[in-house]
């Protein structure tokens, strides 16, 4: 038994190194610099050994992704403690602070394409406690109506500007007012946007 328990402890060192080295070398060189040749290299393994692990590169970015979304969640999750009644910029700023600390990262979790599925029965647990994380902060200010929805109209506005800030279509001097707009949209409860869209000055009855 204690020889099954070294092969398995083994096993989980070289998994782990393998995706350790992966996520290095992409956020040092860029995911085009990740080539199962290129990791056997680096660990000083054979190429057999890492595919008895994984099939290949997109299995390993998926794994890395999973790890992320992980990340993700406890980073999402240390921004809410002690953030008051209003949680939504503390949590914008981590969110957006993760990606631009992790690039090659967060183009594994949203850019690339995976095998990962969103909002089903079989999503991995860690994409499940990311959004999780930021649903408590949407529904801690805007309350539980719709709050899935809502959420994922936040989640969506950070991604964005995660994108257009890193392709340099955005202003950087207004990063800060981007946020605070952002989140000023969601301390409207539901009933306070259908009023808001009744007084709409178009003169059509909402």
């Amino acid at each position: 038994m204690a020889l099954e328990d070294r092969r398995a402890r083994d096993r989980a060192a070289r998994h782990r190194l393998i995706l350790d080295t992966a996520r290095t070398l992409a956020e040092s060189e860029g995911w085009d610099a990740v080539t199962t040749r290129r990791l056997a290299a680096e660990i000083e393994y054979s190429q057999p050994v890492i595919y008895k692990h994984f099939a290949g590169m997109e299995a390993i970015a998926e794994a890395l992704a999973v790890d992320g979304f992980g990340e993700l969640a406890e980073v999402l999750r240390a921004a809410r403690t002690g953030a008051g009644e209003n949680p939504l910029i503390p949590t914008a700023h981590a969110y957006l602070s993760f990606a631009g600390d992790n690039p090659a990262l967060y183009d594994a979790m949203f850019l690339r394409a995976t095998g990962l599925r969103f909002a089903s029965e079989d999503t991995p647990a860690p994409l499940k406690a990311a959004f999780a994380q930021l649903r408590n902060a949407v529904a801690a200010v805007s309350g539980e109506a719709e709050a899935d929805t809502r959420t994922e109209v936040f989640w969506a506005a950070l991604h964005g500007l995660v994108t257009l800030g890193r392709g340099g279509r955005l202003r950087p001097n207004l990063a800060e007012a981007r946020i605070e707009l952002l989140v000023a949209q969601f301390g409207q409860t539901p009933a306070r946007i259908a009023v808001a869209a009744d007084m709409s000055p178009d003169g059509i009855d909402h």
